[in-house]
Protein backbone atom coordinates (compact mmCIF):
# COMPACT_ATOMS: atom_id res chain seq x y z
CA UNK A 1 0.00 0.00 0.00
CA UNK A 2 1.30 3.44 -0.91
CA UNK A 3 1.70 5.99 1.84
CA UNK A 4 1.09 9.61 0.81
CA UNK A 5 3.84 11.97 1.98
CA UNK A 6 3.03 15.15 0.10
CA UNK A 7 1.35 15.87 -3.23
CA UNK A 8 4.61 15.23 -5.04
CA UNK A 9 5.83 11.85 -3.71
CA UNK A 10 4.67 8.59 -2.19
CA UNK A 11 6.70 5.69 -0.79
CA UNK A 12 6.10 1.95 -0.71
CA UNK A 13 7.97 -0.90 0.99
CA UNK A 14 7.96 -4.08 -1.10
CA UNK A 15 9.00 -7.63 -0.19
CA UNK A 16 9.19 -8.91 -3.76
CA UNK A 17 11.10 -7.23 -6.54
CA UNK A 18 8.63 -8.85 -8.95
CA UNK A 19 6.13 -6.20 -7.81
CA UNK A 20 8.17 -3.72 -9.87
CA UNK A 21 8.32 -4.07 -13.68
CA UNK A 22 11.84 -4.94 -14.77
CA UNK A 23 12.04 -2.02 -17.20
CA UNK A 24 11.11 0.47 -14.47
CA UNK A 25 13.66 -0.91 -11.99
CA UNK A 26 16.46 -1.21 -14.55
CA UNK A 27 15.93 2.34 -15.79
CA UNK A 28 17.41 3.31 -12.40
CA UNK A 29 19.90 0.43 -11.97
CA UNK A 30 21.48 0.20 -15.43
CA UNK A 31 23.45 3.48 -15.17
CA UNK A 32 25.42 2.07 -12.21
CA UNK A 33 28.90 0.68 -12.85
CA UNK A 34 28.04 -2.45 -10.87
CA UNK A 35 25.73 -5.19 -12.23
CA UNK A 36 24.65 -6.36 -8.79
CA UNK A 37 21.57 -4.15 -8.41
CA UNK A 38 19.99 -4.96 -11.74
CA UNK A 39 16.50 -6.42 -11.58
CA UNK A 40 17.44 -9.82 -13.02
CA UNK A 41 20.23 -10.44 -10.49
CA UNK A 42 18.14 -9.51 -7.44
CA UNK A 43 15.02 -11.20 -8.81
CA UNK A 44 17.01 -14.41 -9.29
CA UNK A 45 18.20 -14.15 -5.69
CA UNK A 46 14.58 -14.05 -4.54
CA UNK A 47 12.95 -16.60 -6.84
CA UNK A 48 15.75 -19.13 -6.41
CA UNK A 49 15.22 -19.21 -2.64
CA UNK A 50 18.58 -17.59 -1.90
CA UNK A 51 17.21 -14.44 -0.23
CA UNK A 52 14.21 -15.33 1.90
CA UNK A 53 12.97 -14.86 5.44
CA UNK A 54 14.08 -18.45 6.13
CA UNK A 55 17.63 -17.70 5.01
CA UNK A 56 17.72 -14.54 7.13
CA UNK A 57 17.59 -12.21 4.12
CA UNK A 58 14.06 -10.84 3.88
CA UNK A 59 13.76 -8.41 0.92
CA UNK A 60 12.38 -5.09 2.13
CA UNK A 61 12.98 -2.62 -0.67
CA UNK A 62 12.05 1.05 -0.34
CA UNK A 63 10.54 2.64 -3.44
CA UNK A 64 9.56 6.24 -4.16
CA UNK A 65 6.94 7.20 -6.69
CA UNK A 66 5.59 10.29 -8.38
CA UNK A 67 2.08 9.33 -9.34
CA UNK A 68 2.69 5.99 -11.12
CA UNK A 69 6.31 6.68 -12.04
CA UNK A 70 9.09 4.95 -10.09
CA UNK A 71 11.75 7.56 -9.38
CA UNK A 72 13.90 6.10 -6.58
CA UNK A 73 14.79 2.75 -4.97
CA UNK A 74 16.77 1.61 -1.95
CA UNK A 75 17.45 -2.16 -2.24
CA UNK A 76 17.19 -3.31 1.39
CA UNK A 77 16.97 -6.48 3.47
CA UNK A 78 15.88 -7.30 6.98
CA UNK A 79 18.64 -9.46 8.42
CA UNK A 80 18.29 -11.99 11.22
CA UNK A 81 22.07 -12.57 11.40
CA UNK A 82 25.33 -11.17 9.99
CA UNK A 83 26.28 -13.99 7.63
CA UNK A 84 26.94 -13.31 3.96
CA UNK A 85 27.86 -9.66 4.46
CA UNK A 86 31.69 -9.80 4.69
CA UNK A 87 31.61 -6.77 6.99
CA UNK A 88 32.12 -8.43 10.32
CA UNK A 89 29.98 -6.59 12.84
CA UNK A 90 29.80 -9.39 15.40
CA UNK A 91 31.60 -7.18 17.90
CA UNK A 92 28.72 -4.72 17.66
CA UNK A 93 26.23 -7.54 18.18
CA UNK A 94 28.18 -8.69 21.24
CA UNK A 95 28.25 -5.15 22.61
CA UNK A 96 24.52 -4.78 22.04
CA UNK A 97 23.92 -8.01 23.94
CA UNK A 98 25.92 -6.74 26.91
CA UNK A 99 23.87 -3.53 26.86
CA UNK A 100 20.62 -5.47 26.72
CA UNK A 101 19.83 -4.28 23.18
CA UNK A 102 18.29 -6.60 20.57
CA UNK A 103 20.71 -6.30 17.67
CA UNK A 104 18.69 -8.40 15.23
CA UNK A 105 16.82 -7.83 13.05
CA UNK A 106 18.74 -5.04 11.39
CA UNK A 107 18.11 -3.23 8.11
CA UNK A 108 20.81 -3.78 5.51
CA UNK A 109 21.58 -2.21 2.16
CA UNK A 110 23.87 -4.28 -0.09
CA UNK A 111 23.70 -6.79 -2.90
CA UNK A 112 23.36 -10.10 -1.02
CA UNK A 113 26.52 -12.16 -0.51
CA UNK A 114 28.44 -9.75 -2.77
CA UNK A 115 31.32 -7.78 -1.23
CA UNK A 116 31.68 -5.43 -4.19
CA UNK A 117 31.66 -1.65 -4.04
CA UNK A 118 28.77 0.32 -5.51
CA UNK A 119 25.74 0.47 -3.18
CA UNK A 120 23.71 3.66 -3.31
CA UNK A 121 20.12 4.79 -3.59
CA UNK A 122 18.96 4.39 -7.19
CA UNK A 123 17.52 7.74 -8.27
CA UNK A 124 16.19 8.58 -11.71
CA UNK A 125 18.27 11.04 -13.77
CA UNK A 126 17.03 14.60 -13.56
CA UNK A 127 15.40 14.18 -10.15
CA UNK A 128 16.33 16.24 -7.09
CA UNK A 129 18.79 13.83 -5.44
CA UNK A 130 19.14 15.88 -2.26
CA UNK A 131 15.40 16.07 -1.71
CA UNK A 132 14.84 12.39 -2.47
CA UNK A 133 17.76 11.28 -0.29
CA UNK A 134 16.36 13.26 2.63
CA UNK A 135 12.92 11.73 2.05
CA UNK A 136 14.32 8.17 1.87
CA UNK A 137 16.48 8.56 4.96
CA UNK A 138 13.45 9.87 6.84
CA UNK A 139 11.34 6.91 5.65
CA UNK A 140 14.06 4.48 6.77
CA UNK A 141 14.33 6.16 10.18
CA UNK A 142 10.58 6.00 10.67
CA UNK A 143 10.45 2.36 9.61
CA UNK A 144 13.28 1.32 11.94
CA UNK A 145 11.97 3.24 14.94
CA UNK A 146 8.39 2.04 14.44
CA UNK A 147 9.47 -1.60 14.06
CA UNK A 148 12.16 -1.47 16.77
CA UNK A 149 14.98 -2.19 14.32
CA UNK A 150 18.37 -1.75 16.00
CA UNK A 151 20.15 -0.10 13.12
CA UNK A 152 20.49 0.60 9.42
CA UNK A 153 23.68 -0.40 7.61
CA UNK A 154 24.81 0.21 4.02
CA UNK A 155 27.78 -1.92 2.94
CA UNK A 156 30.33 -1.49 0.14
CA UNK A 157 28.97 1.93 -0.69
CA UNK A 158 29.69 4.11 -3.67
CA UNK A 159 32.42 6.58 -2.53
CA UNK A 160 30.60 9.68 -3.79
CA UNK A 161 27.36 8.57 -2.17
CA UNK A 162 29.18 7.99 1.12
CA UNK A 163 29.93 11.70 1.40
CA UNK A 164 26.28 12.53 0.79
CA UNK A 165 25.08 10.11 3.48
CA UNK A 166 27.59 11.37 6.04
CA UNK A 167 25.76 14.68 5.76
CA UNK A 168 22.63 12.81 6.87
CA UNK A 169 24.30 11.57 10.05
CA UNK A 170 25.55 8.12 9.02
CA UNK A 171 28.92 7.03 10.43
CA UNK A 172 31.56 5.66 8.08
CA UNK A 173 33.43 2.46 8.90
CA UNK A 174 36.50 1.80 6.72
CA UNK A 175 37.53 -1.66 5.47
CA UNK A 176 39.62 -2.93 2.58
CA UNK A 177 39.36 -5.14 -0.46
CA UNK A 178 42.03 -6.32 -2.90
CA UNK A 179 41.52 -4.67 -6.28
CA UNK A 180 43.49 -5.02 -9.52
CA UNK A 181 43.62 -2.03 -11.81
CA UNK A 182 45.03 -1.91 -15.30
CA UNK A 183 48.10 0.31 -15.07
CA UNK A 184 48.35 0.74 -18.83
CA UNK A 185 48.88 -2.96 -19.57
CA UNK A 186 48.30 -4.04 -23.18
CA UNK A 187 49.37 -7.67 -22.69
CA UNK A 188 49.74 -10.20 -19.90
CA UNK A 189 53.50 -9.78 -20.27
CA UNK A 190 53.05 -6.08 -19.43
CA UNK A 191 51.32 -7.15 -16.20
CA UNK A 192 54.17 -9.54 -15.42
CA UNK A 193 56.64 -6.76 -16.07
CA UNK A 194 55.28 -4.77 -13.12
CA UNK A 195 56.59 -7.37 -10.62
CA UNK A 196 60.02 -7.82 -9.21
CA UNK A 197 62.06 -10.61 -10.78
CA UNK A 198 61.33 -13.17 -8.07
CA UNK A 199 57.55 -12.83 -8.22
CA UNK A 200 57.60 -12.71 -12.00
CA UNK A 201 59.30 -16.14 -11.98
CA UNK A 202 56.74 -17.42 -9.44
CA UNK A 203 53.76 -16.43 -11.59
CA UNK A 204 55.29 -17.99 -14.71
CA UNK A 205 55.99 -21.18 -12.74
CA UNK A 206 52.40 -21.31 -11.41
CA UNK A 207 50.86 -20.95 -14.86
CA UNK A 208 53.28 -23.52 -16.27
CA UNK A 209 52.25 -25.99 -13.54
CA UNK A 210 48.68 -26.01 -14.86
CA UNK A 211 49.86 -26.90 -18.35
CA UNK A 212 52.18 -29.56 -16.98
CA UNK A 213 49.14 -31.14 -15.32
CA UNK A 214 47.63 -31.55 -18.80
CA UNK A 215 45.10 -28.74 -18.41
CA UNK A 216 44.19 -25.62 -20.33
CA UNK A 217 41.76 -22.81 -19.50
CA UNK A 218 39.08 -21.39 -21.74
CA UNK A 219 36.90 -18.31 -21.18
CA UNK A 220 33.17 -18.35 -22.02
CA UNK A 221 30.83 -15.37 -21.91
CA UNK A 222 27.39 -14.39 -23.13
CA UNK A 223 25.70 -16.56 -25.74
CA UNK A 224 28.80 -18.73 -26.17
CA UNK A 225 28.38 -20.26 -22.69
CA UNK A 226 27.06 -23.85 -22.90
CA UNK A 227 23.90 -24.15 -20.82
CA UNK A 228 25.39 -27.14 -19.01
CA UNK A 229 28.09 -24.98 -17.42
CA UNK A 230 25.60 -23.22 -15.14
CA UNK A 231 24.59 -26.28 -13.05
CA UNK A 232 28.20 -27.46 -13.31
CA UNK A 233 29.31 -24.20 -11.70
CA UNK A 234 26.89 -24.83 -8.86
CA UNK A 235 28.49 -28.22 -8.26
CA UNK A 236 31.93 -26.62 -8.02
CA UNK A 237 30.62 -23.83 -5.80
CA UNK A 238 28.81 -26.28 -3.53
CA UNK A 239 31.86 -28.50 -3.20
CA UNK A 240 34.10 -25.56 -2.31
CA UNK A 241 31.63 -24.40 0.33
CA UNK A 242 31.49 -27.91 1.81
CA UNK A 243 35.28 -28.07 2.00
CA UNK A 244 36.06 -24.63 3.32
CA UNK A 245 32.81 -23.01 4.35
CA UNK A 246 31.97 -24.80 7.55
CA UNK A 247 30.69 -21.46 8.91
CA UNK A 248 27.74 -21.67 6.52
CA UNK A 249 28.78 -19.92 3.31
CA UNK A 250 26.65 -21.91 0.85
CA UNK A 251 24.20 -19.08 0.32
CA UNK A 252 23.13 -19.66 -3.29
CA UNK A 253 20.90 -22.46 -4.50
CA UNK A 254 21.34 -24.64 -7.57
CA UNK A 255 18.30 -22.93 -9.03
CA UNK A 256 20.09 -19.57 -8.79
CA UNK A 257 22.88 -20.76 -11.08
CA UNK A 258 20.48 -22.44 -13.48
CA UNK A 259 18.34 -19.30 -13.77
CA UNK A 260 21.32 -17.20 -14.82
CA UNK A 261 20.87 -18.79 -18.26
CA UNK A 262 19.86 -17.17 -20.52
CA UNK A 263 18.59 -14.03 -18.78
CA UNK A 264 21.89 -12.94 -17.22
CA UNK A 265 24.36 -14.75 -19.48
CA UNK A 266 25.56 -11.49 -21.01
CA UNK A 267 27.09 -10.55 -17.66
CA UNK A 268 28.66 -13.95 -16.89
CA UNK A 269 32.24 -14.98 -17.63
CA UNK A 270 33.30 -18.56 -16.86
CA UNK A 271 36.95 -19.62 -16.84
CA UNK A 272 36.82 -23.37 -17.32
CA UNK A 273 39.79 -25.75 -16.97
CA UNK A 274 39.75 -28.77 -19.28
CA UNK A 275 41.94 -31.79 -19.55
CA UNK A 276 43.69 -32.22 -22.88
CA UNK A 277 41.99 -35.64 -22.97
CA UNK A 278 38.44 -34.31 -22.39
CA UNK A 279 37.29 -30.98 -23.77
CA UNK A 280 33.65 -31.45 -22.74
CA UNK A 281 33.74 -31.75 -18.95
CA UNK A 282 35.66 -29.11 -16.99
CA UNK A 283 37.96 -30.13 -14.15
CA UNK A 284 37.49 -26.76 -12.47
CA UNK A 285 35.85 -23.39 -13.04
CA UNK A 286 35.71 -19.85 -11.79
CA UNK A 287 32.61 -17.67 -12.07
CA UNK A 288 32.94 -13.95 -12.81
CA UNK A 289 30.60 -11.15 -13.82
CA UNK A 290 31.37 -8.18 -16.02
CA UNK A 291 29.84 -4.81 -16.80
CA UNK A 292 31.43 -1.99 -18.73
CA UNK A 293 35.12 -1.83 -17.87
CA UNK A 294 34.80 -3.88 -14.66
CA UNK A 295 35.19 -7.57 -13.85
CA UNK A 296 34.07 -9.22 -10.62
CA UNK A 297 35.21 -12.61 -9.35
CA UNK A 298 32.60 -14.55 -7.39
CA UNK A 299 33.14 -18.31 -6.91
CA UNK A 300 35.33 -21.22 -7.95
CA UNK A 301 35.74 -24.98 -7.54
CA UNK A 302 37.58 -28.05 -8.85
CA UNK A 303 37.07 -31.80 -8.94
CA UNK A 304 40.55 -32.46 -7.60
CA UNK A 305 43.48 -30.64 -6.08
CA UNK A 306 45.74 -29.51 -8.93
CA UNK A 307 48.78 -27.41 -8.22
CA UNK A 308 48.16 -23.70 -8.93
CA UNK A 309 44.85 -24.22 -10.77
CA UNK A 310 43.09 -21.92 -8.31
CA UNK A 311 45.56 -19.11 -9.01
CA UNK A 312 45.19 -19.44 -12.76
CA UNK A 313 41.39 -19.80 -12.83
CA UNK A 314 40.72 -17.03 -10.32
CA UNK A 315 43.51 -14.52 -11.01
CA UNK A 316 45.77 -15.02 -14.01
CA UNK A 317 43.25 -16.07 -16.67
CA UNK A 318 40.74 -13.37 -15.59
CA UNK A 319 43.51 -10.74 -15.63
CA UNK A 320 44.59 -11.87 -19.10
CA UNK A 321 40.96 -11.74 -20.28
CA UNK A 322 40.52 -8.34 -18.63
CA UNK A 323 43.51 -6.87 -20.46
CA UNK A 324 42.31 -8.29 -23.79
CA UNK A 325 38.79 -6.92 -23.28
CA UNK A 326 39.51 -3.40 -22.03
CA UNK A 327 38.71 -4.08 -18.38
CA UNK A 328 40.18 -1.43 -16.11
CA UNK A 329 39.23 -2.85 -12.71
CA UNK A 330 39.05 -6.44 -11.47
CA UNK A 331 37.61 -7.17 -8.03
CA UNK A 332 38.34 -10.87 -7.40
CA UNK A 333 36.02 -11.21 -4.40
CA UNK A 334 36.39 -11.75 -0.67
CA UNK A 335 39.60 -12.70 1.08
CA UNK A 336 43.14 -11.52 0.62
CA UNK A 337 45.64 -14.19 1.58
CA UNK A 338 46.61 -15.00 -2.01
CA UNK A 339 45.81 -11.71 -3.69
CA UNK A 340 48.55 -9.40 -2.47
CA UNK A 341 51.32 -11.43 -4.11
CA UNK A 342 49.49 -11.34 -7.45
CA UNK A 343 49.15 -7.61 -7.90
CA UNK A 344 45.96 -6.80 -5.98
CA UNK A 345 46.71 -3.84 -3.69
CA UNK A 346 44.63 -3.31 -0.56
CA UNK A 347 42.03 -0.70 -1.47
CA UNK A 348 39.73 1.04 0.99
CA UNK A 349 36.01 0.40 0.91
CA UNK A 350 33.38 1.79 3.25
CA UNK A 351 30.19 0.93 5.08
CA UNK A 352 27.70 3.35 6.63
CA UNK A 353 25.95 2.79 9.96
CA UNK A 354 23.22 4.28 12.11
CA UNK A 355 22.08 2.83 15.44
CA UNK A 356 18.71 3.76 16.89
CA UNK A 357 19.75 2.95 20.45
CA UNK A 358 21.36 6.04 21.98
CA UNK A 359 24.05 4.12 23.90
CA UNK A 360 25.13 2.11 20.87
CA UNK A 361 25.10 5.25 18.75
CA UNK A 362 27.26 7.15 21.21
CA UNK A 363 29.84 4.35 21.39
CA UNK A 364 29.95 4.10 17.58
CA UNK A 365 30.54 7.81 17.14
CA UNK A 366 33.12 7.94 19.92
CA UNK A 367 35.33 5.14 18.63
CA UNK A 368 34.84 4.78 14.87
CA UNK A 369 37.50 7.35 13.95
CA UNK A 370 40.12 5.41 15.91
CA UNK A 371 39.00 2.17 14.25
CA UNK A 372 39.32 3.77 10.83
CA UNK A 373 42.81 5.10 11.61
CA UNK A 374 43.94 1.57 12.50
CA UNK A 375 42.41 0.23 9.30
CA UNK A 376 44.27 2.81 7.22
CA UNK A 377 47.52 1.81 8.93
CA UNK A 378 46.85 -1.81 7.93
CA UNK A 379 46.18 -0.82 4.32
CA UNK A 380 49.41 1.18 4.20
CA UNK A 381 51.41 -1.69 5.69
CA UNK A 382 50.01 -4.18 3.17
CA UNK A 383 50.76 -1.95 0.21
CA UNK A 384 54.32 -1.25 1.35
CA UNK A 385 55.00 -4.98 0.98
CA UNK A 386 53.68 -5.58 -2.54
CA UNK A 387 56.03 -7.51 -4.86
CA UNK A 388 56.24 -4.82 -7.54
CA UNK A 389 59.52 -3.58 -8.88
CA UNK A 390 58.10 -0.12 -8.38
CA UNK A 391 54.86 1.21 -6.93
CA UNK A 392 51.98 1.32 -9.44
CA UNK A 393 50.69 4.71 -10.46
CA UNK A 394 47.61 4.63 -8.24
CA UNK A 395 45.55 2.34 -6.02
CA UNK A 396 42.53 4.66 -6.10
CA UNK A 397 39.30 3.45 -7.70
CA UNK A 398 37.91 5.99 -10.16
Amino acid sequence: MLKQLKPRYSVAWINKISEIPQADWDALAMPLKTPFFEWEWLHNMETSGSTTAKSGWLPNHLTVWRDRSLIAIAPLYLKGHSYGEFVFDHQWADLASRLGVEYYPKLLGMSPFTPAEGYRFLIAPGEDEDELTELMVSAIDQFCIHNQISGCNFLYVDPEWRSRMEQHGFSTWQHHSYIWQNQGYNTFDDYLGAFNANQRRNIKRERKAVGQAGLYLKAFTGDEIPKSLFPTMYSFYSDTCDKFGWWGSKYLTKRFFEQLHPRFSQRVVFFAAYSELDDQHPIGMSFCLTKGDRLYGRYWGALQEIDCLHFDACYYSPIEWAIQNGIQLFDPGAGGRHKKRRGFPATANYSLHRFYNSRLSQILRSHIEQVNDLEQQEIDAINQDLPFKQEPVSFKID
